[in-house]
């Protein structure tokens, strides 16, 4: 018999008997410590994907997912900066009601209090889709005499005057919205009968959409979180973990046979391993793996010093808490808060699947690494050990500028951005865009802006992120050459995916903040189908349309000319931005400029609608 052969079978052997031996009569710790648990004096079952902080291990539940007991004995989730009391969870459709604790005492006497809005960014909670959204108002500039029958309470602030409720389609929302303080809150339709005090004490119906425990407990196991893998885990009550058990694992035959099986196919990979090796044929999958962290690897001793630090994985576990608050999730992973050992907070994004060969990681290293500007966010570390691939960001407290502008988001007086906020944001980011063409020691190309990937500090300064689409070129070159279209449709310029309109540079960078300010201007999707008027479909159509006829233009939040003249500079500027020839735009250097100048000098640009450039009347701004 040959050696390499012979050792196999060795091997296996050895393999099996060890295996059965420990398999047998073994008992899984985590399959007892994610027993179902309840608070004190109270009978609700906490189990996957909740657990009770303190009482349960996290890993016995979903990240984020943590509940705490309240001195009554109910378990409350916290959301928002607020405690929300969960008074049933039904398990079997992934839902649950809740409750703002802070209504759970209200009576007819007593003030109503102040109560910030629920946000779910970022989170796996979601709003049963029969909720109803109530706005409580007080503190007006104006009597609602037509409104009496609809005072609900004093005020928490002062112990004094009615609070409001109004609903959604209310035709006093607008008004009211502009002149008085107040908070957003949700309610069942059906909870609506016994009064708005019982509403809001009853709460309103949340969903959840986690990995489903079904096959695990229906087999005997009980449900987990690997966050190790950051993965489902079925705990089963030997030490294995699966989708599911096996039906009869505590029997002695299953589990070798289970084992032999395991051994068995174990062998025959080694077996054909040998075989590849020996017939010099390299295995794809391990190829394409390993190419990642080699290319990642070249580029770092090419790139030369990096001005960021290199986490490992297990400071990264360790920052985040075991990945304990996400903040969001997209395509590309999920983001985590996190924490470093001088108190900083930080966000870091978690890479689930690797695009391009890892190109996009590189990107975000290369690109960010060595930037540095106010408008531009700040890379503090990375992570790049074999598979596990994380980014390690400053932490910015109020999120994407997504959920601040548009009308659909159901934003309340606090939490809406005024003309002065959105024309200063603008020009944040604008100044951003102007350094990263030309103010780097390289020129960097963003080709994704968009209201998701402009993030927001405490102070609501802009700050521009995700890097992962970015391409890096010399200072002295300003065309790129792009195998396949990059960035999101409706912010992507017409020469990125059609060549024959132009070449692809930095202009389309200044197409893409083109749409995002007039985004910002509209409170809406640039095309946006569920408008009633045809003609307002396409934002941009609209609003130059209305431009050209000299029409009023209705914009939210407009309260005085100050603000007519900064939203109609914005207006402008963006529709200079869109224009379907690149050469038609403007540099960022010149919108910062056209942002900050008179009104006065800015003309109406061309219609900027894939119109033949020779029939444009007007002359671009200087470039």
């Amino acid at each position: 018999m040959k050696p390499h052969i012979l050792l196999i079978l060795n091997f296996l052997v050895l393999i099996i008997t060890l295996w059965s031996q420990d398999s047998v009569g073994s008992h899984n710790p985590k399959f007892t410590a994610c027993q179902p648990k309840t608070c004190v004096n109270n009978n609700q079952t906490i189990s996957y994907p909740f657990y009770i902080e303190g009482i349960q291990e996290p890993f016995c539940g979903y990240p984020g997912f943590g509940l705490s007991c309240n001195k009554d004995g109910f378990p409350f989730l916290n959301m928002s900066h607020s405690q929300y009391i969960i008074h049933e969870i039904f398990y079997n459709n992934h839902s649950l009601r809740v409750s703002n604790a802070a209504f759970s005492r209200l009576n007819t006497t007593t003030c109503l209090p102040r109560t910030q809005n629920l946000t779910l960014s970022g989170t796996r909670l979601a709003l049963s889709p029969n909720q109803k959204d109530m706005f409580l108002f007080f503190g007006c500039e104006f009597e609602w005499s037509q409104l009496q029958e609809r005072k609900i309470g004093c005020s928490a602030e002062n112990g004094t005057g009615s609070v409001v409720a109004l609903y959604r389609e209310d035709q006093n929302l607008r008004s009211a919205l502009m002149k008085c303080k107040g908070g957003v809150v949700n309610m069942t339709v059906e909870s609506e009968k016994g009064g708005i005090q019982e509403a809001l004490r009853r709460g309103f119906m949340m969903t959840w959409k986690v990995s489903d425990c079904n096959k695990c407990m229906n087999s005997g196991g009980k449900c987990g979180f690997d966050t190790e893998i950051y993965s489902f885990r079925c705990y089963c009550r030997h030490d294995t973990h699966a989708r599911k058990c096996s039906s009869e694992e505590s029997g002695k035959p299953v589990v070798i046979l289970a084992t032999v099986s395991a051994a068995a196919g174990f062998g025959l990979l080694v077996i054909i391993i040998i075989y590849c090796y020996r017939r010099k044929l390299l295995c794809r999958f391990w190829k394409e793996k390993s190419r990642v962290n080699q290319d990642f690897e070249t580029f770092l001793r090419n790139y030369g010093p990096i001005a960021v630090r290199r986490y490992s994985y297990m400071e990264i576990k360790k920052m985040t808490n075991a990945f304990k608050e996400k903040l969001g999730q997209g395509g590309y992973g999920s983001v985590f808060k996190g924490k470093l050992e001088d108190g900083s907070l930080v966000a870091v994004k978690v890479l689930s699947e690797l695009k391009g060969n890892g190109e996009e990681f590189i990107n975000e290293v290369a690109s960010i690494s060595k930037t540095s500007h106010v408008n531009v966010v700040t890379l503090i570390g990375f992570c790049s050990e074999e598979s596990k691939k994380a980014l390690v960001y400053e932490y910015m407290a109020n999120g994407s500028l997504e959920k601040f502008i548009y009308e659909t988001n159901n934003l309340t007086a606090d939490y809406q951005l005024n003309c002065e906020m959105l024309y200063q944001i603008a020009i944040g980011v604008g100044r951003g865009l102007e350094y990263l063409h030309r103010g780097c020691n390289t020129r960097i190309f963003h080709f994704d802006i968009k209201p998701h990937n402009i993030l927001l500090d405490e102070m609501f300064c802009p700050k521009i992120s995700d890097f992962g689409l970015a391409k890096i070129c010399p200072r002295n070159e300003s065309v790129v050459s792009m195998l396949v279209a990059r960035g999101t449709i409706g912010y992507i310029a017409p020469e990125v995916f059609c060549r024959n309109i132009g070449v692809v540079s930095y202009k389309s960078d200044v197409y893409s903040f083109g749409m995002l300010v007039l985004e910002m201007v509209g409170g809406r999707k640039n095309i946006n189908v569920e408008v009633e008027c045809t003609s307002e479909i396409y934002f941009p159509y609209w609003i130059y349309k209305r431009i050209e006829l000299n029409e009023e233009l209705s914009l939210r939040n407009v309260m005085n000319e100050s603000d007519r003249d900064n939203i109609k500079k914005m207006i402008l500027v963006s529709l200079w931005c869109i224009q379907t020839n690149p050469s038609d735009r403007p540099t960022m250097h010149r919108v910062v400029e056209m942002l900050e100048g008179n009104v006065e000098t800015l003309q109406v640009p061309p219609k900027p609608f894939l119109s033949s450039p020779s029939l444009s009347p007007h002359s671009s701004p200087s470039h």
